[in-house]
């Protein structure tokens, strides 16, 4: 396939494939695609052992990182006060409805306090520091490319990349947002849907996409936002877009993080069991809809908090929650989700990563054929 992306990048087949898997990565990379690996859930010395697993594996084939970089936090983070500062910030009624909602459903309370300080050096990573040491790591590798999700990338990380000659690529969920991100110099907009799973807008990709590519022309865009099927590469690619960015379809491969409750969910799930929630990162983010979005969204519910610190109370919580699912637990099952698309309706077989790149682009070929007939083109 030759579109802009295929040539600037050196791959065989326009599809990204954003991942927090090291293997999804490595697996799409080698079958001529472009990995991405989610950097935010790792520490600076993790995202350095990952990214130097996937150096060993691909190559020297093209690869990138998707650093979480938030235009607003809360203030309690923003402020430099460190995790005894986004601690206290955190109202008693939230985690006191975290430990009812565990009483409720059954699931056993984990170590509070080491939870609590867990999470909030996560936490930690979604603020202009956190994700600057991850910068600096993901830049200290053979990377491709350099992604910023939730806001317009620091000047710090399109500086750092310039200098090494590395694309910094931006998701955006408008054209106000795409042309911010023109303004900011970055040189790959990713058109995100509201179809997608994780942070996302409201306005679908089909709508989104040509927008966005007549407001940047002629910088390439990525449509992404639901996407599961060559047949909807070919119609991102017919909309404008030089290729895809698909992230929910990697989580029912066989190399996928997600945990067996929960990919159990995902095969079963339709496109409508997903919900947007700030349940889990205080950012509306879609999920598969749970026990958990519903008590958290619910009118018993305390509302949730501002990114980070909605992480900081909700990731160690469904960490336990998943762990306790597996032993079949029947109220953690009902609690248990993760961040995916309406494409999971899409997503009934566990296949190799590599053979979902495959299908992929022979349901496009397929797809082009049709459109060749109906054309009458050759």
């Amino acid at each position: 396939m030759d579109t802009e992306v295929c040539r600037r990048f050196g791959i065989e087949f326009p599809l990204f494939a954003f991942s927090h898997c090291r293997d999804v990565v490595a697996a799409v990379t080698n079958a001529g695609g472009f990995g991405v690996l989610g950097a935010v859930a790792h520490s600076p010395d993790r995202l350095d052992a990952e990214l130097r697993w996937i150096d060993d594996h691909v190559g020297g084939r093209p690869y990138g990182v998707d650093v979480l970089v938030p235009g607003k936090i809360d203030e309690s983070a923003a402020g430099g006060g460190g995790l005894d500062a986004m601690l206290a910030a955190i109202p008693d009624e939230h985690w006191a409805f975290l430990a009812d909602l565990f009483a409720r459903y059954g699931v056993p309370l984990p170590d509070v306090e080491q939870a609590r300080r867990a999470e909030a050096r996560g936490g930690a990573r979604v603020t202009a520091a956190g994700a600057t040491e991850l910068i600096e790591v993901s830049l200290a590798h053979p990377v491709g490319l350099i992604a910023s999700a939730l806001g317009t990338p620091p000047p710090l990380m399109a500086e750092l990349a310039r200098e090494r000659g590395v694309p910094v690529a931006a998701l955006v969920g408008t054209p106000e947002h795409a042309r911010r991100q023109v303004e900011a110099g970055v040189d790959l907009i990713v058109a995100q849907g509201g179809e997608a799973g994780g942070h996302t807008g409201e306005i679908s990709t089909m709508v989104l996409v040509p927008e966005v590519v007549d407001t940047v022309a002629p910088l390439p865009v990525l449509a992404a936002g639901g996407i599961a099927t060559g047949r909807q590469m070919a119609a991102a690619l017919a909309l404008g877009a030089s290729g895809v960015w698909c992230g929910s379809v990697w989580l029912t491969t066989e190399e996928a993080e997600t945990s067996p409750a929960v990919k159990a969910k995902m095969l079963a799930a339709t496109s409508g069991d997903t919900v947007r929630s700030r349940s889990r990162t205080g950012k509306p983010a879609r999920q598969l809809r749970s026990a958990w979005t519903d008590e958290w969204d619910g009118p018993a519910g305390p509302g949730p908090l501002g990114m980070p610190l909605q992480m900081i109370v909700a990731e160690g919580a469904m960490r336990q929650i998943t762990k306790v699912a597996e032993s079949g637990n029947p109220g953690a099952r009902e609690l248990a989700n993760y961040f995916v698309g309406q494409c999971v309706g899409l997503m009934n077989t566990v296949r190799p990563a590599r053979q979902v790149v495959y299908d992929m682009v022979d349901d496009f070929a397929t797809a082009v054929e049709r459109l060749n007939a109906i054309t009458g083109a050759d």
